[in-house]
């Protein structure tokens, strides 16, 4: 297995959310986002939604497309298989609320499949919690942006993806609609 190209995005998941979607398909989806809360990723093939368990520090998103994607490594927190379609080879890593954090050229447009997996996501949770828990009643400006910037984890989300096919051609009437 071959990696062809590794994009890194450092980003604040706004209301929890991390979303990675083709740059014309950002429509969101209800049901792929309740799916996140119980499966931590999901997506419906042209949007998917990636659920922290906190909305203010940043974390690390990394997307490889492979020839083959390799199996995620054994100290991965969880994984789940994906499939993203990009009809425009563009792909949009949005923070929700907060707008989009990139954009990822991928090496071509169409079908990439493969598995998401992640790292610390717990551990940040937990800082996340304690620091909130630990905070007096008039704490200085600053503490809460200090203490997030000074996380001893990383929260960590990484896309392992492989070109399978070619986009579905668009429908021209659904296009008018």
């Amino acid at each position: 297995m071959a990696l062809l190209a590794e994009h890194n995005v450092t980003a604040t998941p706004g209301r929890r959310v991390l979303e990675v979607y083709d740059a014309d398909a950002h429509l969101g989806d209800e049901a792929a986002m309740d799916a996140a809360e119980t499966q931590v990723v999901a997506g419906n093939g042209y949007h998917l939604y990636l659920l922290s368990l906190q909305p203010d520090m940043k974390v690390q998103m990394t997307i490889r497309i492979w020839d083959t994607p390799p199996t995620p490594p054994a100290e991965a927190e969880g994984h789940t298989e994906v499939s993203l379609e990009s009809e425009t080879g563009v792909l949009v890593v949005g923070q929700l609320d907060r707008g989009p954090a990139d954009e990822i050229t991928l090496p071509r447009p169409g079908v990439y499949e493969g598995h998401a997996w992640w790292q610390n996501r717990q551990a940040a949770a937990d800082y996340y919690n304690t620091t909130l828990d630990q905070l007096t009643d008039d704490p200085p400006e600053d503490q809460l942006t200090e203490a997030w910037n000074n996380c001893p984890v990383t929260e960590r989300y990484v896309l392992d993806l492989a070109y399978t096919r070619e986009p579905e051609p668009v429908d021209e009437d659904e296009k008018e609609t």
